[in-house]
Parts: C-alpha cells; structure tokens; sequence
C-alpha cells in the first residue's frame, strides 16, 4: 500500500467532513427541539393574551356594576333622608300639638274625668 502526501489530506478531509456532519445532525435536532418549544411558547402566549382579554372585558362590566350600584345607593340614601327629614317634622308638629294639648285648659265635656287623662296619658307615651 502506498501512502501519500495527497491521501493522507484526503482522509483527513474525511474525517473532519464526518465529523461536520455529525455536528450538523446534532445541530438540526437543537434547532427542532427549539422550533418546538419556540411553538409551544406561542400557543402560551396566545392563550395568555385570551385570559387577558377576558380579565380586562371582566374588570370593565365590573366597574360598570359597581357604577350602576353607587347611582342606586345614592337614589337609595336621598330617598332615606327625604324620609327622615319628614318623619322629624312629623314628631315636632306632633310634639307642639301634644303640648298645646298641655297646655290648654279642661274641656268641659260629658266625659268623665278619668277617661280624659288617660287619652292625655296616652298623648304623651307617644311622644
């Protein structure tokens, strides 16, 4: 067997071809399994993107309620202060027509005497 010059480089270029092509198959099993988590970092990312479009549609109909239920109490609370304020001009005139009934004297009525201070009784637990 006669070794050269010339064949000796041509084995060396072989082996170093093997073993690029040897690393350009690791190589492309790399960049698969990249493309595959690259895919399934989209499908996150897209699904992320729905839960947030959700969120958002969720926060906004919940400020709209929230809205809605602060204009109801306030109607609520108005209506509940009208209705105080008549109710305390309802027990003042009822507290001055109690004391002129105090106030004024005996009516000299058939009725007996026991029966009138008794109403005069009842008048003033009322108050």
């Amino acid at each position: 067997m006669y070794f050269t010059l010339s064949t000796g480089i041509e084995l060396v270029l072989m082996v170093l071809l093997a073993c690029t092509l040897v690393y350009c198959i690791v190589l492309e099993r790399r960049l698969a399994a990249l493309r595959s988590g690259q895919d399934g970092l989209k499908a996150t990312f897209g699904e992320l993107n729905t839960a947030l479009t959700a969120a958002a549609a969720t926060v906004r109909a919940l400020k709209a309620s929230a809205a809605d239920a602060g204009e109801q109490l306030d109607d609520r609370l108005s209506k509940a202060r009208a209705l105080a304020d008549e109710l305390a001009l309802i027990t003042a005139s009822g507290e001055r027509i109690a004391e002129r009934f105090d106030r004024a004297p005996a009516p000299k009525m058939a009725m007996p005497a026991g029966a009138m201070n008794h109403r005069l009784e009842a008048l003033r637990a009322v108050r």
